[in-house]
């Protein structure tokens, strides 16, 4: 365990660490399935973002009442008198479930997706290489750099055959720039839990993240739309918030631990091999060979990844 101001923070194993994330990636899989049925079955996408967002709020606070170390944490964050612009992770976040929203229709989840793991692993790159990363300053070796394109390749494998949608440059752009996003999202969360914990963290990204959710809400009509919205009764479709907390603190755990760019593979990896199971549960499209090749190949590509030294760790 290594000691930083105020709270110690654990770093596991990098065998764990992987295999913590890899179990997120599947559980983002089943909250992306949750939230766009969510969204579709209440007549207005964002209303799928605003319950999972309402969901991970209302565990929040239950961690608040219910868990010492978040209060502590939250208390070691106002003592410290972080700079303002590391609050700012739950921006990016709602920043991509709106582009997503929005782009997905057009481009098609297959495009989406490739933009947007391109963005995550050059960006995991980038970011790896300043001391905004929590894990320190990592050098860009070909092993991290073969890591990144091998993540990129096993997604484009995984959507081999499905229909791309039309080619608009600027929303493939957008794409990759939430992507990015992503990768500095998990690097202003990973500063507050080194400062402080992954709980603290946790809630401070629900808050700033819901906090900007609610006006884009009102203006494309979504809140309106509350009251009026005919409301599924499968308890699953709800889970999404809760999935999110937990994913939450899953990647700030393995980003402490391994970094941004491994961390984002090994989420890859997850998302891929959790679509695998999704599409095998009754009344799914059944198996897919190519995304358990890709979900195969993401895995190789966090292990080409690792081979990278470490550099000395940032300050925080």
């Amino acid at each position: 365990m290594r000691r930083v101001p105020g709270l110690p923070v654990k770093v596991l194993p990098g065998w764990a660490a992987i295999g913590l994330t890899v179990l997120a990636g599947v559980g983002s899989a089943a909250q992306n399935l949750a939230n766009a049925e969510m969204g579709e079955r209440t007549g207005h996408p964002i209303i799928g973002a605003l319950v999972n967002n309402a969901g991970g709020v209302a565990l929040v606070l239950l961690g608040l009442l219910a868990l010492p170390s978040m209060r502590s944490g939250l208390g070691v964050l106002r003592r410290t008198r972080l700079p303002w612009w590391t609050y700012l992770g739950g921006l990016c976040g709602a920043f991509f479930i709106v582009a997503a929203t929005y782009v997905v229709p057009v481009l098609g989840v297959a495009v989406y997706t490739i933009a947007q793991v391109a963005g995550n692993s050059g960006g995991g790159l980038v970011v790896d290489r300043t001391r905004l990363a929590p894990a320190g300053r990592m050098g860009l070796t070909r092993s991290r750099v073969a890591g990144a394109l091998l993540g990129i390749a096993a997604v484009a494998l995984a959507q081999f055959g499905r229909p791309v949608g039309d080619l608009a440059v600027g929303l493939v752009l957008l794409g990759v720039a939430c992507g990015v996003l992503i990768a500095v999202q998990g690097a202003l969360n990973g500063r507050i839990s080194t400062v402080a914990n992954p709980a603290a963290a946790t809630a401070v990204n629900f808050g700033v993240s819901s906090a900007a959710m609610l006006p884009v809400a009102a203006v494309t009509g979504a809140l309106a739309q509350l009251g009026t919205a005919d409301w599924p009764d499968e308890w699953y479709l709800y889970v999404g918030g809760p999935l999110g907390v937990a994913i939450t603190v899953a990647l700030l755990v393995g980003i402490r631990s391994m970094g941004l760019l491994r961390t984002g593979l090994a989420l890859v990896a997850g998302q891929l091999g959790g679509a695998l199971l999704l599409d095998l549960r009754p009344g799914g499209p059944g198996a897919s060979l190519a995304v358990l090749v890709g979900a195969v190949l993401t895995l190789l590509a966090v292990v080409v990844s690792g081979r990278a030294a470490r550099g000395t760790p940032a300050a925080t």
